[in-house]
């Protein structure tokens, strides 16, 4: 029968999207890996991929549709041998694929914070006769299959975690199915309990009792997009859920700031030219290395320790905030970072970012000092285990080391420290190493 091609989990967080674009038309044949559609997450406009072959036989939504949920059919796809005939009367308004999909979750998120893989299972065409859910592995790993894989694969008694997916990302294709040896299957990993009654976040006064209270007044309703949803789903989350304490430090700007001009004197004919900011993510970088047990994150029920230093930045953007990551940050040059911090930056702006460029990173920073903020407590952005806020630099009066009034160039930063990850004395020594290295930068060219 048909094969129900369902809207994609794109991104770690999406739960709707808008099909913005349809790239095929009906009667169109795909083969794996063609760009079916473009669609807007709650980050990024992002291509769609088929994942099995055969041909567009109907288009279920429109483009331009706004708030479509994950995994709701878009489309019916017909393999060899089908026609439009075959599509029943119901495709797309409650199937069984559909009922199917909305049994398996919409992204594959752990505790809330485990990232979805890009594409996703749930962007795969789902079978319009009965699929089995999502499978995992023996360790509760979600496999990412498609469902007509997954039905071959039923139907042959085939393992799903025995077999290499070679779709997108990994994903278990027909092909790869077809080729395999039955095996025996896998028992099903045990489902988590259900959340205790009265579970939930406590919610604040409903959009009715807020419109109540300003019915007299003139007011303009700011629809929501599905960015700040986000951001305002997790930031509630962050606060309500993790022991935030925070830290304080001053940090003395001058050497870094003559260093600063003697490099980007040197490097001008590159046309390199380096902020205050890539010199925070280079010590923050090696600090980390140096306080191991600070380049963590909270797992739910563990830590997770990191090798590699992995820090995020914040980058704002119209109607909300990327946090993209520059991986293996403590191996790179100031000017490697620098490019491709500003790379980041304009295609955040731009909401080009994959999922794995702004998914992951056990540490954060969020810069206001070009705002001539100079001083504030950043929200951590979970699973990270603290996140450095960081002021504007500023002269102040100051006491030399031989005792007399002087003045210096000041930043003040404030690091907020998830208390389940990182204790005070930690906490405390990540920071001194942060500043030991912005103090004296010469040594971050070592």
């Amino acid at each position: 029968m048909p094969t129900e091609i369902l809207m994609p989990a794109l991104s770690p967080t999406m739960e709707e999207g808008t099909l913005a674009k349809w790239l095929v038309k009906e009667g169109d044949e795909v083969s794996s890996g063609d760009l079916l559609a473009e669609i807007e997450t709650d980050k990024a406009t992002m291509e769609f991929e088929a994942v099995d072959e055969g041909t567009i036989g109907k288009i279920l939504v429109a483009e331009g549709t706004e708030g479509v949920a994950v995994n709701t059919p878009i489309a019916v796809l017909l393999e060899e041998g089908e026609s439009a005939g075959d599509i029943s009367a119901d495709a797309g308004s409650g199937g069984s694929a559909a009922k199917a999909a909305a049994e398996t979750p919409a992204s594959d998120e752990t505790g809330g914070d485990t990232p979805a893989a890009p594409g996703g299972d749930a962007g795969a065409p789902g079978a319009a006769t009965p699929a089995p859910a999502a499978p995992t592995d023996d360790e509760g790993t979600r496999i990412f299959a498609s469902p007509l894989a997954r039905r071959i694969a039923r139907d042959k008694g085939l393992d799903l975690a025995r077999i290499t997916g070679s779709g997108p990302h990994g994903r278990i294709v027909k092909a790869d199915v077809e080729g395999a040896e039955a095996a025996p299957a896998a028992a099903p990993a045990a489902k988590p309990a259900a959340p205790a009654a009265g579970a939930a976040l406590p919610a604040g006064p409903s959009a009715d009792a807020v419109a109540k209270m300003f019915e007299d007044r003139e007011t303009e309703e700011v629809k929501l997009d599905g960015m700040r949803k986000t951001v305002a789903q997790r930031l509630t989350e962050a606060k309500q859920t993790i022991p935030h304490f925070y830290l304080r430090r001053d940090i003395r700007l001058d050497a870094l700031l003559k260093f600063r001009g003697q490099l980007n004197a040197q490097l001008e004919p590159r046309g390199v030219k380096l902020s205050v900011n890539d010199f925070i993510i280079k010590a923050c970088a090696l600090a980390l290395q140096e306080v191991p047990d600070a380049n963590a994150v909270w797992a739910g029920d563990r830590i997770l320790r990191l090798t590699p230093s992995d820090v995020a930045v914040a980058v704002a953007v119209e109607g909300g905030l990327f946090t993209p990551v520059l991986k293996d940050a403590q191996q790179k040059t100031l000017s490697a970072l620098s490019a491709e911090m500003k790379d980041l930056a304009t295609r955040a702006r731009d909401r080009k970012l994959a999922p794995h460029e702004y998914v992951g990173g056990s540490f954060a920073i969020s810069n206001l000092g070009m705002y001539g903020i100079e001083n504030f407590d950043a929200v951590i952005n979970p699973p990270h285990g603290a996140i450095l806020a960081v002021g504007a630099g500023i002269k102040k009066p100051v006491v030399g080391e031989d005792g007399e009034l002087t003045t210096a160039t000041v930043m003040s930063v404030t690091l907020s420290v998830d208390h389940r990850v990182i204790d005070g004395a930690l906490g405390a020594e990540l920071l001194a190493a942060i500043k030991a290295h912005l103090e004296n930068p010469l040594g971050m060219l070592a």
